[in-house]
């Protein structure tokens, strides 16, 4: 290939500064993204992650309290069983004791030499009948033992499945909760940075808007008032997950425990809770009836025109707030 002509000193400096340049821009582009793309997110992302983060950690504990209850009833479960095994492993034996005394009862009577012997001491043709009818009488009983014995083997030999297959499951959903514990600790801890972050950064919304300071409205049924008035006597009273109570709630404790104090029974859960109520439209609200929101991952309390009693979420208390505080699921009345 043909080389062009020598380049001059001048040219040759320009060249040389051009390449300097370059690198001091390469050198800055390369220092440059480490400052702005790690810059501080707005207040508006705050806020948002913040509002997306409470309901994840919301849905998060009502899944753990199902999960419990789930575990508890599979205990419960698991101990009729063991209670039923007991008098079972008791048959069993009894009725080895019973079969050990028979054989030794049959093989001191048995045997044709036995026989023979009963027949040439017999006194009279009628005791020798006796005789042989009360070996007769032992054989039977015998094969009723050992029938009766592999009977109450076979019983219990299909609980005890029951109660291995059972205590599996529960060792099974003991571990996954464990493993919900952990997250959900973990996730607590992002959400209370991410509050602290969103407050000094001259947020208004790191807590939900309502009110802690309100009195229990008076209601024309004494059922519902009773729920009513709890209520309103846990305001102020700090959010917790997977808490029913009595110096902290989550939204499904505090449902539980308002209707509980009125004699009315419903699970930990506001998925469950949606299960066991009647679904009725917001015209037929009464005070006490039950408001679930986002995909039944939150419920609250409604005790006047607009207005419910909720535990919010974590860092915030329980308080009134008006009905459409968030997207609602449906409407729900407690069978008394």
């Amino acid at each position: 290939m043909q080389k062009g002509p020598p380049l001059s000193t001048g040219h040759r400096i320009r060249r040389h500064s051009l390449r300097t340049l370059l690198f001091g821009v390469v050198a800055v582009l390369m220092l440059a993204p480490s400052t702005v793309a790690h810059a501080d997110p707005s207040l508006a992302d705050i806020e948002s992650q913040l509002d997306k983060s409470n309901k994840d950690l919301e849905a998060a504990a009502e899944k753990w309290n199902g999960v419990n209850i789930d575990l508890q009833a599979a205990q419960t479960k698991a101990n009729d069983l063991q209670n039923k095994l007991k008098p079972l492993e008791d048959g069993v034996a009894l009725a080895n004791a019973n079969v050990e005394q028979i054989a030794i009862a049959a093989f001191k009577t048995s045997g044709n030499l036995r026989n023979l012997s009963i027949v040439l001491n017999a006194q009279s043709s009628g005791s020798m009948v006796d005789q042989l009818s009360m070996l007769q009488q032992i054989s039977h009983q015998q094969q009723r033992n050992i029938d009766y014995l592999k009977s109450a083997r076979s019983k219990y030999d299909d609980e005890k499945k029951q109660l291995d297959v059972t205590l599996a499951s529960l060792t099974s959903q003991k571990t996954e909760i464990e493993t919900q514990r952990k997250k959900i600790e973990g996730d607590v801890k992002k959400l209370e940075d991410l509050q602290k972050k969103a407050k000094n950064a001259g947020s208004t919304k790191v807590t939900s808007a309502g009110t802690t300071n309100a009195k229990a409205p008076v209601v024309d049924d004494a059922t519902r008032q009773k729920v009513v008035n709890f209520a309103y006597a846990q305001l102020g009273k700090p959010y917790k997950w997977g808490s029913g109570g009595p110096n902290s709630w989550d939204c499904s404790g505090l449902t539980m425990g308002a209707w509980g104090a009125a004699g009315v029974g419903l699970p930990h859960n506001a998925a469950q809770q949606w299960s066991k109520v009647a679904h009725i439209s917001s015209s037929q609200l009464l005070p006490g009836d039950l408001v679930f929101y986002n995909g039944l991952g939150h419920v609250g309390i409604y005790t006047k025109p607009d207005v419910i009693v909720h535990a919010p979420h974590t860092g915030d208390v329980v308080k009134e707030a008006p009905i459409g505080v968030d997207s609602i699921y449906g409407y729900g009345r407690p069978k008394v």
